[in-house]
């Protein structure tokens, strides 16, 4: 099973907790500015995930991970992601490559 993970520079970003392995990290790109990236994670287990403010005041948060959207594969995973920039102008997705 796989979740997808969100972080919006500036804003919020996410810490994933035990059982939940990163994958593969993608940028979600407006007119070229990155707008987001999304992290699609493997998970096992039921593992929380800490959503961290960043805006004033800063404020973290610990939730249960039965709160987020699963998907039964990696490709339904990046299908989701992809229907986020299809049909949409000026949207794209950038696969982020590690190292």
């Amino acid at each position: 099973m796989y979740v997808i993970l969100t972080n919006k520079p500036g804003q919020f970003h996410t810490i994933p907790g035990d059982g939940l392995k990163p994958v593969e990290a993608w940028n979600y790109l407006l007119d070229g500015r990155k707008r987001a990236e999304f992290v699609i994670a493997e998970i096992t287990g039921a593992p929380r995930v800490t959503i961290v403010d960043e805006t004033p005041p800063p404020a973290v948060n610990v939730i249960p991970s039965k709160l987020l959207e699963r998907f039964a594969t990696l490709e339904r995973a990046r299908g989701e992601l992809e229907s986020l920039a299809k049909g949409h102008r000026g949207y794209a997705l950038e696969r982020v490559v590690a190292g």
